[in-house]
């Protein structure tokens, strides 16, 4: 039953790794869209520099009266994005339409599972967990 579990287990972490990544490069996507630069470390000081930055999330810096916005990704792309005041505008507005967007892809599914007939598919009898 061990050697059943392991496969299992392994195949739900890769799953969740995968999902994370995946979720990554959709923000640095955005990012980039929204007008973020995009600098990749190259040296050892540069890659210990991103290591001790907080990972995968927008984080303000104040500088000079105004404010940096960074994003650093140390275990995928090994890269920092910045961006201004005007990026991170344009980065919120873009994180608010995929945000409605779903929603409305989760009302439409919603809305579509409700108009299911589902009497037109006759009896249920057989399977009694329904």
């Amino acid at each position: 039953m061990k050697f059943i579990r392991f496969p299992f287990v392994a195949a739900i972490v890769i799953m969740l790794a995968s999902c994370a990544s995946q979720e990554a490069r959709d923000t640095e996507d955005m990012l980039a869209a929204a007008g973020f630069q995009v600098k990749y470390a190259q040296t050892p000081e540069q890659i210990a520099n991103l290591k001790e930055l907080t990972q995968r999330k927008l984080v303000v810096h104040p500088e000079d009266g105004g404010a940096r916005y960074v994003y650093a990704d140390a275990a995928g792309c090994k890269c920092v994005y910045a961006g201004d005041e005007k990026a991170y505008q344009a980065y919120e507005k873009m994180v608010v339409k995929e945000r409605v967007a779903e929603q409305q892809e989760m009302a439409a599914e919603m809305n579509e599972d409700a108009a299911m007939n589902w009497g037109a598919w006759g009896s249920w009898e057989p399977y009694p967990w329904y």
